[in-house]
């Protein structure tokens, strides 16, 4: 009877997870508003009414899947940027190197999560608890202020920096069919590229924060 229940628990789970993961491919290939229920069933191999069975609708599954992305760009970030432990210069770095770690390994995700927060910011968010952190509250600001107060920082907005990590980070996996396509470079020698931007990155942000 045991080895039964564990039978369908692990069969509803392998269905699960074969849905969830042709929805990933149907939906950063299209969209949500382009996507059907009936193409998810059709990457999937599944019938469209196993589909409603396990996920009720288009939009439920939708929201599963773009908190799951959106968890791994965060995913860390938090404890890293208020780590008392670490200088602000070190998390910089960090932050640099989880970001290029997480992409490499899920290369598509920055322009599908982009696309889907221009189309509703405030319901992804409030689905992430970000609307209920305060930012100045974050230990990485304590950092800048205290810097910015001994003269060691220039008296500038924090999110100049932060948005300067994001872009210098972000930005390139977004133009990679590009880039590689006018460099004739194949994926890992773009992944090789990547990763001598851990080291670079840094050494630029260092120069504008020195330079600002």
């Amino acid at each position: 009877m045991a080895k039964k229940a564990t039978a369908e628990i692990e069969k509803n789970t392998s269905t699960e997870e074969k849905i969830k993961e042709a929805a990933r491919r149907v939906f950063t290939q299209k969209g949500y508003a382009a996507t059907r229920t009936r193409d998810i069933a059709e990457e999937s191999g599944l019938n469209l009414a196993l589909i409603n069975y396990y996920f009720r609708s288009k939009e439920k599954l939708f929201d599963i899947i773009i908190v799951e992305h959106l968890q791994l760009f965060i995913h860390n970030v938090m404890e890293i940027v208020n780590d008392p432990k670490t200088t602000l210069q070190q998390k910089i770095e960090i932050l640099i190197s989880h970001y290029i770690d997480m992409l490499i390994g899920n290369p598509h995700i920055p322009l599908f999560v982009l696309n889907e927060i221009n189309a509703n910011p405030k319901k992804l968010i409030a689905k992430l608890g970000f609307d209920k952190v305060e930012r100045t509250n974050l230990y990485i600001i304590k950092q800048w202020k205290e810097l910015t107060a001994k003269g060691k920082t220039p008296a500038i907005n924090p999110i100049h920096i932060l948005v300067n990590v994001l872009s210098m980070t972000i930005f390139p996996f977004i133009a990679s069919p590009l880039i590689r396509n006018r460099t004739g470079m194949n994926m890992d020698e773009f992944n090789k590229l990547m990763e001598e931007r851990k080291k670079l990155i840094p050494i630029w942000i260092n120069a504008m924060i020195i330079a600002g």
